[in-house]
């Protein structure tokens, strides 16, 4: 059993990787400043650091806890507000990382597991789905931020021997997901439905993405702890859904006939997105099991149970 340290565990991912790893037996602590996660989120079981990445009081941490393993979830998410105002991302997502990474490197922690972005780093792919050797040409500053903090880790390898590997999330979802916090799309129809309200569908709904279960994301964060491999895994579905599809999946889940409204897409906005993820099953002998009609059926029924988290 191992000390682990999560930053961004009050968040969707991180909250639900921490509650995994307690119940294997590890010791945890977690980061979170709480600008988007939420404190009851955060295990009891856990020990809780309300700080951001970027405080100099991080170094505190590291030398109290003595984490074994860090798993890097700390991030600026929303990529409109990435394009809004990218200097706040780039201290975010990179500033704050490098802050952790440091200390990583300085305590002598074993590896440390980066939350990386599929679609946002590979941009509107001619190769679908898209593997890791695709050249990376992000259109946000948010994609870009994200790629540059891998190669300050692959620089930390090189320099500092720093193990460390990237998993590149498609689109995540499920339960402990919520609007107004790391929300996507699934999480805001889900809700939408539950209140009885229209889907707002910005653009045609013929749009893709690579929708990848939360509970699948949180087993690819825990085989990376067994394995040496330093470099990057896309972790998806690995199947192209448009939106028209995830409504349809959702008026079975809620055996409701769901009003639409349909406001213009977004200017710049991705149109196809699904990643290759065959070298994630052959390194971390990893495959995703919840495909999009169960997936949508847990989280639309989590949403209606826990209308106060919405």
């Amino acid at each position: 059993m191992s000390k682990i340290l999560i930053t961004g565990g009050a968040g969707f991912i991180g909250s639900s990787l921490a509650l995994s790893l307690l119940a294997k037996g590890h010791t945890l602590a977690v980061v979170d400043n709480l600008f988007s996660g939420k404190r009851d989120y955060v295990p009891k079981e856990a020990k809780f650091y309300e700080l951001d990445i970027l405080s100099q009081d991080l170094s505190q941490v590291f030398s109290d806890f003595k984490p074994d393993y860090v798993f890097h979830l700390a991030a600026q998410i929303d990529v409109r507000k990435s394009v809004a105002d990218p200097g706040f991302d780039s201290d975010v997502n990179i500033k704050g990382g490098l802050r952790v990474l440091e200390q990583c490197q300085k305590n002598q922690v074993k590896k440390i597991i980066f939350s990386s972005t599929g679609g946002a780093i590979y941009g509107e792919a001619e190769i679908i789905p898209t593997p890791e050797t695709y050249e990376a040409k992000p259109l946000s500053p948010y994609g870009i931020n994200k790629l540059a903090f891998e190669h300050y880790l692959r620089y930390y390898k090189e320099v500092f021997s720093q193990d460390y590997t990237v998993l590149r999330f498609a689109n995540v979802y499920g339960p402990r997901q919520y609007k107004g916090g790391e929300a996507g799309v699934i999480a805001i129809f889900c809700q939408q439905a539950v209140l009885n309200q229209p889907l707002t569908l910005n653009g045609s709904g013929e749009q893709t993405r690579d929708f990848v279960y939360i509970n699948d994301v949180v087993k690819a964060l825990e085989a990376s702890l067994s394995h040496d491999y330093s470099g990057e895994l896309n972790i998806g579905f690995g199947k192209e859904s448009a939106l028209l599809e995830v409504i349809k999946a959702l008026e079975l889940a809620s055996g409701k006939t769901l009003e639409i409204i349909k406001n213009p897409a977004p200017k710049g906005e991705q149109q196809r997105s699904c990643l290759d993820n065959s070298l994630a099953k052959k390194v971390l002998n990893w495959r995703p099991e919840v495909d999009l009609l169960k997936g949508i059926e847990l989280t639309y029924n989590w949403s209606q149970d826990n209308l106060n988290k919405l």
